[in-house]
């Protein structure tokens, strides 16, 4: 993965500029949740389980609303940074939050939607799960975090951190 696709990534995330070593450990630890969470929410849309979704949705909101104690950061920084010699993961900046805030409401929306019937309505909300997290884990593009910049009127730094942009 190139630098500056890492470097445009955590700047879309609500990260500033770091050395090099640093922003790759950083880098790291913030694709350990997704990495996670992903192949979790693929199980739930297999077996079309609304119980999953509601599960992981709720972890979701729990990091949106205290990231100070986002399980996923904590335990990347106790078992894998602290090991390493790399500082612990501060707190998401209000990027992060909102990309983890849709991903909780889509799993949210699946969830329910499987719960009352309503199988399309979900079908649909697993899309665009699918469809994001890939974003994210593939092209180092967070459609959240993105969106938050353009919803804040920060259209020249939101293109900015685009995967292909040169900033």
């Amino acid at each position: 993965m190139s630098s500056r696709v890492v470097t445009n990534f955590m700047r879309q995330q609500g990260f500033g500029e770091e050395p090099d070593e640093a922003r790759r450990a950083h880098f790291d630890g913030l694709t350990f949740q997704p990495r996670i969470v992903f192949p979790t929410v693929l199980l739930a849309i297999v077996l079309q389980s609304p119980g999953l979704h509601l599960v992981i949705s709720a972890v979701l909101w729990w990091n949106t609303l205290v990231p100070a104690l986002n399980p996923f950061e904590l335990a990347y920084s106790r078992w894998i940074a602290r090991p390493r010699g790399r500082g612990p993961l501060p707190p998401a900046p209000g990027p992060r939050r909102m990309a983890q805030g849709m991903a909780a409401a889509f799993n949210l929306g699946a969830g329910v939607g499987l719960l009352t019937g309503h199988a399309t309505f979900a079908w649909v909300m697993e899309a665009f799960l699918v469809l994001g997290f890939s974003a994210l884990l593939f092209a180092r593009f967070c459609v959240g975090a993105y969106l938050y910049h353009l919803l804040k009127g920060r259209f020249d730094f939101a293109n900015a951190t685009l995967p292909w942009s040169k900033g």
